[in-house]
């Protein structure tokens, strides 16, 4: 058995000034900026209440887009448990799997990103 959920709308960024990009989506989303350090010039949070998926703005060399990540506490039985119904792995990076549905979104699945899993997520038996 293993555990999931939606963990995050990213919103990927193509620009070099992820403070601009972080100023528009706070204002456009009614959100404020959640504290970060100096050093990160990669990502942003805007804040959410815990029920609520973690909105990240990520500065990347591809084209803008959304994405989702989804997380869970059993990588590889996650990973598996998409590809079931149709996913593709495209890439590992880091500590994810970047991932396509069948549809040609893409997404990633992650490890727990806002604490345990436990009651707050889908559990999957026998699935991955």
């Amino acid at each position: 058995m293993h555990r999931s959920r939606l963990a995050a709308f990213v919103i990927d960024c193509k620009s070099e000034d992820v403070e601009t990009a972080t100023a528009f989506w706070s204002k456009a989303l009614g959100r404020p900026v959640a504290p970060h350090t100096p050093e990160d010039n990669k990502y942003r949070e805007l804040s959410a209440k815990a029920e609520e998926p973690m909105i990240l703005i990520q500065k990347v060399d591809h084209p803008s887009r959304i994405h989702l990540d989804i997380e869970t506490d059993d990588l590889e039985a996650e990973v598996k448990r998409l590809e079931a119904l149709g996913a593709k792995r495209v890439e590992f990076i880091k500590r994810w799997w970047v991932m396509e549905a069948p549809t040609g979104q893409r997404f990633c699945v992650v490890r727990p990103q806002r604490g345990p899993l436990e009651s707050h997520a889908n559990e999957w038996k026998g699935e991955g």
